[in-house]
Parts: structure tokens; C-alpha cells; sequence
């Protein structure tokens, strides 16, 4: 694993929101808006663009939390700035503060972590769940 962030960092990602993004279940749409299950999925590559820097070849990152505070819809077609934070970067551990906005508009606040484990450790663990 390369250490060559700190906390205080920042990654940003810019999302344009479509219609796989909308607030949607099984019985159908909900709202022609950013869904919040797609706006989590979103935080956390933000903050996965940190451990894709960070992981060796023969490790993978895996979340271990996500917390989504959702403040204001986001729209079809409006363009959502992602901004993660690295909070806490201990050992293997990332854990990042989200922020995502429309132009100045607060959309929502969220938290991620994620550990970067080696590879054949995820895949032993995989298979005893099997």
C-alpha cells in the first residue's frame, strides 16, 4: 500500500445526474431526482478515487461504512461536484467526509470508509461465507 495522502486531501468527481439515477424500486419511479441509493453509490467512488491511488496490485479497497445526509434534490440532467476529504487515514484505513453540491446548492452531506485489504484475504474470506 502507498501512503502518499493525508488527511485534509481532496478528490473531486463531477456527476451529471441521468435516468439511471432517479429515486426508483421495484413498483417503479419515485422521483424524477437524484436518487440517494445513487448519490451513496457516487460518494463512495469519490472517496475511492484515494485508494485507487493508494492500493498495490494485489489489494483491493472495501467499504466499511457509508452515512448520507440528503439536503436537496438534484435534478435530471444538473451536474453534481463532489468533493471527499481524507478524515482519517490510519494504517489501512480511509475514511472520507463527502460533499456534494450543485453550483453552490447543498445536495448532501455524506461519510465513507473503506480498508485496503490484500486480495487473497478478501477472497478466503469470500469463500468461508460461501
Amino acid at each position: 500500500m502507498k501512503n502518499m495522502f493525508h488527511c485534509g486531501d481532496i478528490k473531486t468527481f463531477v456527476k451529471k445526474v441521468t435516468e439511471q439515477d432517479i429515486a426508483q424500486f421495484e413498483s417503479g419511479a419515485v422521483h424524477e431526482v437524484y436518487g440517494t441509493f445513487a448519490l451513496g453509490r457516487d460518494a463512495e467512488w469519490c472517496s475511492r478515487l484515494f485508494v485507487l491511488e493508494m492500493k498495490d496490485e494485489d489489494e483491493e479497497g472495501i467499504g466499511t461504512f457509508l452515512h448520507i445526509t440528503h439536503h436537496s434534490p438534484a435534478l435530471l440532467g444538473q451536474e453534481v461536484m463532489f468533493s471527499a476529504e481524507i478524515i482519517k487515514l490510519e494504517k489501512n484505513i480511509v475514511d472520507c467526509r463527502v460533499i456534494a453540491k450543485v453550483n453552490d446548492r447543498l445536495i448532501a452531506e455524506c461519510s465513507t470508509g473503506q480498508k485496503i485489504i490484500k486480495k487473497e484475504k478478501l477472497n478466503l474470506l469470500f469463500e468461508s461465507l460461501k
